[in-house]
C-alpha cells in the first residue's frame, strides 16, 4: 500500500540509474535547507493483475518477488546515502507498484516540492515514449517539481538563479518561488523578460520593449520587500525564450519557469518553451504552477 508522508516533505523520485542519483543529492541538500523531512519514492511499474486461478495467482507472485527485492535494494541503498551523507534529516521511504509518473503525483499532494533526475533525450523519445517521468509530472503535480538533468553551478561566483518572466500570473508565482530559493541560497537572482518579436514591421517595437519593461517591473516589484538581501537583477531580452533561458542556464543554480499560463512563454502546455527548456537547461529546472492550477489539479 502506497502511503504519503503525514506532513509537507521534499519527494525524490529515486531511480537505480546512477546518472540520476544527482536528484537524489539536489533533493536531500533542499530539505535540509528548508528544515523538511525527506521522502524516497521508487516506483516499480505498472501492476498487472487479473489472475483469479490460485496457483497462476501463486506463480505470478513467484516471477514478481526477485523484481520487489531489487526495487527494495534500489531504496534501501538511496536511504544509506542519504543518512550517511546528512545525519539528522528525516527520511522516509516507500516502494509503490504503478506507473512512476502517477505515483509520484500521488506523492506530491502532500510535498513542497518534488524532485526528479532526467537525461536530455532525443526529441522524439521525449515525446512518444515512456522513458521520461518529467513531462506527466510537471503537468499534473500539485506542487513545485525540479527536474535535475544537469548539475548546479555552485563554483560560479556570486551563484544565482534564473527564472523566467512573462507578465503573466504564471510567472509571478515563479518569481515568488525564484526569491525564496535565492534567499535560502543567499544567491542573487536574474529575472529575464524574453520577448519574441512577431515578423518585422508588424508592432512599434520599441513601444513593445517598453511594455515588456513595464511588466517585468511590475511583476518584481514588491517582492524585493520581503527579500531584502537578495539581489535583483532583472533585463527584457529580445530572442527565442528556449534559446535565451538555455544560454542564462549555462552559469546558474537553477532555472526557474512557470507552467500551464495561457499566452506568454511560461503558458504553452509544455508543448513549447517549459518543455524546451526542461530538454536543453545547463543546470537544474525548477517547474512552478500557479495556485489557482493547484486547486484545479487537486480535484
Amino acid at each position: 500500500m502506497m502511503t504519503a508522508p503525514e506532513r509537507p516533505s521534499i519527494v525524490v523520485g529515486v531511480d537505480p540509474d546512477p546518472f540520476r542519483q544527482l536528484a537524489l543529492v539536489w533533493g536531500a541538500d533542499e530539505a535540509d535547507r528548508r528544515q523538511l523531512p525527506l521522502h524516497l519514492v521508487h516506483a516499480r511499474g505498472r501492476p498487472i493483475g487479473g489472475y483469479s486461478p490460485a496457483h497462476l495467482r501463486s506463480s505470478w507472485e513467484e516471477w514478481t518477488r526477485p523484481l520487489h527485492v531489487a526495487a527494495q535494494q534500489v531504496i534501501d541503498g538511496a536511504v544509506a546515502f542519504v543518512e550517511n551523507r546528512w545525519s539528522g534529516l528525516e527520511v522516509s521511504a516507500v516502494v509503490a507498484d504503478g506507473d512512476p509518473a502517477w505515483v509520484l503525483c500521488e506523492q506530491a499532494r502532500s510535498a513542497t516540492a518534488v524532485v526528479l533526475g532526467s537525461k536530455h533525450l532525443p526529441w522524439a523519445e521525449e515525446l512518444f515514449t515512456s522513458s521520461s517521468v518529467a513531462l506527466p509530472v510537471l503537468a499534473h503535480a500539485v506542487c513545485p517539481v525540479v527536474v535535475v538533468g544537469e548539475p548546479e553551478h555552485v563554483t560560479q561566483q556570486p551563484t544565482y538563479f534564473v527564472v523566467g518572466v512573462d507578465g503573466g500570473r504564471h510567472s509571478a508565482a515563479a518569481v515568488d518561488y525564484a526569491f525564496e530559493e535565492a534567499a535560502l541560497r543567499g544567491a542573487e537572482l536574474r529575472a529575464l523578460y524574453v520577448w519574441h518579436p512577431p515578423l518585422p514591421g508588424v508592432l512599434d517595437e520599441q513601444a513593445a520593449l517598453q511594455e515588456c519593461r513595464r511588466l517585468l517591473s511590475e511583476t518584481v516589484a514588491g517582492r524585493r520587500a520581503a527579500h531584502p538581501d537578495v539581489e535583483l537583477h532583472h533585463e527584457v531580452v529580445r530572442g527565442h525564450p528556449v534559446q535565451v533561458l538555455t544560454q542564462a542556464s549555462a552559469h546558474a543554480l537553477g532555472l526557474i519557469v512557470g507552467t500551464r499560463g495561457r499566452g506568454g512563454f511560461a503558458g504553452m502546455m509544455l508543448g513549447s518553451v517549459s518543455q524546451g527548456v526542461l530538454h536543453h537547461a545547463q543546470c537544474p529546472v525548477i517547474t512552478v504552477p500557479h495556485p489557482e492550477d493547484i486547486q484545479q489539479r487537486s480535484r
